[in-house]
């Protein structure tokens, strides 16, 4: 996933909170996020997805997010969101709807009640 920081936020790194089992690393200019070598919980990838797609809705330090269709697809699989994975499996499939946004994963969350 990569994450698009405010103007006001010239660098972002490390963990956003504990227990996500994911951090932001940055490569160039550029930052993404990371899974940890330790311990990470089933829904960790998904939790750290949305708590970044909510800190974009505020706009302080990140603006948005881009999550590639498979990534979502496979976090949300390993959060036991099954029918939000298949639906996130068949746009891409049917659609060709490749990528996601902030808004894109607010609306998967509130759609599908995750």
């Amino acid at each position: 996933m990569e994450i698009f920081l405010s103007k006001q936020c010239l660098s972002l790194s490390g963990m956003l909170s504990r227990g996500h089992g994911y951090f932001i690393v940055q490569r160039g200019k550029r930052f993404f996020s990371q899974r940890s070598k330790h311990k990470v919980p089933h829904d960790g990838h998904w939790r750290f997805i949305v708590l970044c797609a909510e800190m974009a809705k505020n706009r302080l330090h990140i603006t948005d997010i881009k999550v590639g269709w498979l990534e979502l697809q496979t976090a949300l699989y390993e959060a036991k969101c099954f029918t939000a994975s298949e639906m996130v499996r068949r746009n891409y499939a049917d659609k060709g709807k490749a990528n996601y946004d902030a808004n894109d994963i607010i609306n998967l969350k509130i759609t599908f009640g995750l």
